[in-house]
């Protein structure tokens, strides 16, 4: 019997019943099984997102699985060869496998944001890229075998490298990649909100291949410009109320500035020697190291490709559990150090007092807030008083546009076509709020700083 008549199922609360026929089984399951890719099942999608919408508990692994499964509806739609198929798909279930604790929060560890969860990935994929797992692979692939060539193919889907053939890229990573497909209506779903929904199957329905400068392109045909008005605002949606959610925000901000405490702490500070002992310590004992580097030299690119080569061992095998194991133990000290402080807020759900500003106004907040933090630093600690700044866009026009074919095959970037997401392309939007621990925000000294603003 033809294996693409077999189905391997997976009930999935957001796409149903995800069908893979059995050769997308076989070309999936020996990285699913691995230790690197069932490490994402104790990685939480959103971060801290389930303080705030308590279903939000999906994890990477689910979302991977999804954007698989798109990957390969696109495939299917817009007719891509069997072998084609299987590198997108692979690249899909792949492309999120270099994610720290709790996300893209953890990559805020490291100063200047110089190492992002981008940067791990290339470790992860050089675990598969031996003989012994090609071989292992082969065996159940017999007739699409996995090669260093096609490996390469893969990792430069996943890492934005310019490939071969530019459609496949475009299913891994674009703006109407399936990345982005699944994440929408998955932490919609799991938030409880209906921001992120827009009608996905018209959305593959109306997807093509279109013809550009840079070759054949993923695209829609004209009777998807209304779904992919829906997608992007929905998209809009989501940064502003869900990604950017403030209060997500500050619990997050709280969540570095305890581990960045706790990192300048760990050599010398004797209530955290139980600590400096775990896994997440010594983690963290290398990343102030690199941080100090970092700031008193210019060789940004060979101090960092340094730390990812000595520190992936240990990072691969970081998750969620490693830092709330840390935050319950720091929870329970009695110290006045700021990682034991943050952690009860943490632990408890302390929640910090939001206070939103006019960004228009955010320069000056921001240097009368450094002169407050500055003046009053002896009953104020640096972390208990921050302005946060959220700049997004939602849509970006000259970067890389949604590409439109009409009826007569005449190819528009989207924004020429549509009102709605010409007036929003390019537009930088932005947020600003004042996050403020609550046992100081009663001091008449922080009032009197809030009324001035």
């Amino acid at each position: 019997m033809n294996n693409e008549n077999i189905y391997h199922v997976i009930k999935d609360p957001v796409h149903g019943t995800m069908q893979f026929s059995m050769s997308e089984n076989n070309w999936l399951k020996p990285f699913i099984d691995s230790s690197n890719f069932q490490r994402l099942r104790h990685i939480k999608q959103l971060g801290m997102g389930d303080f705030i919408f308590p279903g939000a508990v999906h994890t990477r692994f689910n979302h991977c699985l999804g954007c698989s499964y798109i990957a390969g509806q696109i495939a299917h739609k817009i007719g891509l060869a069997e072998e084609e198929r299987q590198l997108v798909m692979i690249a899909c279930l792949l492309h999120d496998i270099g994610h720290g604790p709790f996300s893209h929060t953890f990559e805020d560890l490291f100063h200047k944001k110089l190492i992002r969860h981008e940067a791990w990935t290339p470790f992860f994929l050089a675990d598969y890229r031996n003989k012994e797992f090609f071989t292992a692979y082969n065996r159940h692939n017999p007739r699409h075998h996995l090669t260093e060539e096609k490996f390469q193919l893969i990792e430069a889907m996943i890492m934005h490298k310019a490939p071969l053939k530019r459609l496949l890229a475009d299913i891994v990573s674009s703006q109407l990649d399936a990345d982005r497909l699944d994440y929408l209506l998955r932490d919609s779903h799991f938030c409880g909100v209906a921001y992120g929904e827009f009608d996905l199957r018209w959305m593959l329905n109306s997807m093509t291949i279109v013809h550009s400068k840079q070759g054949e392109r993923l695209g829609l045909t004209h009777k998807g410009i209304g779904v992919v008005e829906h997608y992007l605002m929905a998209r809009r949606l989501m940064i502003r109320n869900i990604y950017f959610h403030q209060k997500k925000l500050a619990l997050e901000f709280f969540l570095i500035k305890l581990l960045s405490s706790l990192a300048e702490s760990l050599a010398d500070y004797p209530s955290y020697a139980e600590i400096k002992k775990t896994r997440l310590g010594i983690f963290l004992l290398h990343v102030n190291q690199f941080n100090q580097q970092i700031n008193a030299s210019t060789d940004f690119e060979q101090h960092t490709q340094d730390f990812l080569t000595q520190n992936y061992t240990n990072y691969k095998e970081l998750c969620d559990y490693d830092v709330f194991a840390i935050v319950k133990l720091l929870a329970q000290l009695d110290t006045e150090h700021p990682a034991a402080q943050i952690a009860k807020r943490l632990h408890y759900r302390q929640m910090p007092k939001i206070i939103r500003i006019d960004p228009m106004h955010s320069v000056r907040i921001k240097k009368q807030l450094e002169d407050f933090k500055f003046t009053h630093k002896k009953i104020i600690q640096d972390w208990q008083l921050e302005l946060i700044q959220t700049p997004h866009q939602s849509y970006t026009v000259e970067e890389d546009p949604i590409l439109i074919s009409n009826e007569h095959n005449t190819v528009k970037p989207l924004n020429e076509i549509s009102l709605m997401i010409d007036a929003i392309g390019n537009k930088l939007e932005h947020t600003a709020f004042l996050c403020i621990d609550k046992t100081i925000y009663s001091m008449t000294v922080v009032q009197k700083f809030i009324s001035k603003l």
